[in-house]
């Protein structure tokens, strides 16, 4: 199976030489370049193509938000994830309409880290836990008042617990292996879910998620 291949943008080398151990103890990750300032990151990552670009906001020349906006225009191929000690939700937003995938506080690096890179490889959006919430609240203030489709149609336990996962970051193949279903199954539940709920894409799933408190614990069984 094909490594996640991974660029590192961060302008302290201490956070980058943490990293680079961090994504080592994942034999699925393989870290082919890091720059340490922003014009040198688009360089690299537009030059060597990768899955993830794990970026900082805070650098000099082209700043994480700029970064990801050229980065999402020139190199379309690339997942960015932001990896920030802001914990500002002011920030998440901005760079998610720019194109990020991800937003990871380094606090929380040591333990999520591998799982983000995989959850943005695979296609999907991660957040953080404890911004999540936050970030994704409807800003109408709008929200819904239980696991029930427009016709009230309520959702099985277990639509339930893979939309959940999902909303967590965990792909197919993971939430197959973790309830012990095939992947189609997987995707049947996912698809009668989401038409309960009236969900179309994965980040109104996540926004879901978010306002029924299950992006506050990410894990497994």
């Amino acid at each position: 199976m094909d490594r996640i291949r991974v660029v590192l943008a961060d302008d302290h080398p201490i956070v980058r030489a943490g990293v680079k151990t961090l994504l080592g103890t994942d034999l699925g990750i393989e870290l082919v370049g890091e720059a340490g300032n922003g014009a040198e990151a688009l360089s690299i990552i537009c030059g060597l193509r990768p899955d993830v670009a794990v970026i900082d906001v805070s650098m000099p020349g082209i700043n994480g938000l700029d970064l990801t906006e050229r980065v999402t225009r020139e190199c379309p191929g690339t997942n960015l994830l932001v990896l920030t000690v802001h914990e500002d939700v002011a920030y998440v937003q901005p760079l998610l309409r720019a194109g990020a995938r991800g937003y990871l506080l380094k606090r929380s690096a040591a333990e999520d880290l591998p799982r983000a890179v995989r959850a943005i490889a695979a296609g999907g959006v991660y957040l953080d836990p404890a911004i999540a919430s936050h970030a994704l609240a409807d800003p109408s203030g709008g929200s819904r008042g239980g696991d029930t489709g427009e016709a009230g149609e309520a959702l099985s336990p277990r639509e339930t617990e893979v939309l959940r996962l999902i909303a967590q970051g965990f792909s197919n193949k993971e939430i197959a292996r973790n309830i012990d279903v095939s992947v189609k199954s997987v995707e049947t539940y996912k698809a009668r879910a989401a038409e309960k709920l009236g969900l179309r894409t994965r980040s109104e799933i996540i926004r879901y998620g978010a306002s029924h408190g299950w992006l506050d614990a990410l894990t497994l069984r």
